[in-house]
């Protein structure tokens, strides 16, 4: 019986990846208990203070509560058209025009930075918009794409004659779509909320054009914070975001399961 070796290089390429990725996380991790005034890695002492700091923070309190609020009700918006969209796209993809799905890829094609320009002269500017209202729709604009993308992608193995059956014995076309339809595309929209979350909470490029006196968003806040001080305050939050990525995961794990994501 013959056993297959594996090749050293291989396994040296391995761990360098991990390394690489993995490496970042554990410097701000280390950088975010220290026991100093500013950020140092290794961390030289132990202390949590720097996490009770962020919600001693004004600004940082603030700002968590509106990046939530922003993402929540940001992604809740992009699925409400998303969905319907996907929906269109892949039930009547004969009928309708092919460059219509390539119109809600164009956030995604235009670099933020110019999308948050746009939107800060015709929405912001022009419209003399509210702040927050002017965030929500850069941000439902920016995550849209993923919304439509990765629920279409859970629509092209749907089979809509199971639709089509349904309604022919009687069943209205609405309570057919959220009985039969949405139910076999639940993997896709759960995927896509959470990842139109996370990029939302993220943003940096689109928020920094439309925030304003008294409303920002948390990286936006961050930035502010790293022009004037360079303590350790900075890494506690950058780990406040990346367990909240983990705790999102962990809620669908939980829930679900990742197996159930994938399927």
């Amino acid at each position: 019986m013959m056993t297959s070796r594996i090749n050293p290089l291989l396994i040296l390429f391995t761990v360098l990846v991990y390394i690489f990725l993995m490496g970042p996380l554990i410097i701000v991790l280390g950088a975010s208990v220290s026991d100093t005034t500013y950020l140092t890695f290794p961390p030289q002492g132990l202390t949590l203070r720097w996490f009770e700091n962020i919600f001693e923070i004004s600004a940082f309190k603030r700002t968590i509560i509106t990046s939530l609020e922003l993402a929540f009700l940001a992604t809740g918006l992009a699925l409400l058209i998303g969905i319907p969209a996907a929906y269109a796209l892949n039930r009547y993809r004969i009928k309708l025009p092919s460059w219509l799905s390539t119109v809600f890829v164009l956030p995604i094609l235009v670099p933020e930075i110019v999308l948050g320009f746009s939107l800060l002269k015709s929405v912001a500017v022009g419209m003399q918009t509210p702040i927050f209202l002017t965030l929500l729709v850069g941000h439902m604009l920016l995550v849209l794409p993923y919304c439509v993308r990765v629920v279409s992608a859970s629509l092209a193995s749907f089979d809509f004659s199971i639709e089509e059956a349904a309604v022919s014995l009687g069943s209205p076309p609405v309570k057919t779509f959220f009985t039969i339809v949405l139910p076999n595309v639940r993997s896709g929209v759960i995927a896509a909320f959470i990842l139109a979350f996370i990029t939302s909470i993220n943003d940096v490029s689109t928020s920094l054009f439309l925030t304003g006196p008294g409303v920002s968003t948390l990286p936006i806040q961050i930035l502010a914070h790293v022009e004037q001080f360079f303590d350790p305050t900075i890494a506690s939050v950058s780990v406040l975001l990346m367990l909240l990525t983990v705790a999102v995961m962990a809620i669908v794990e939980r829930t679900l399961g990742l197996t159930f994501l994938a399927k």
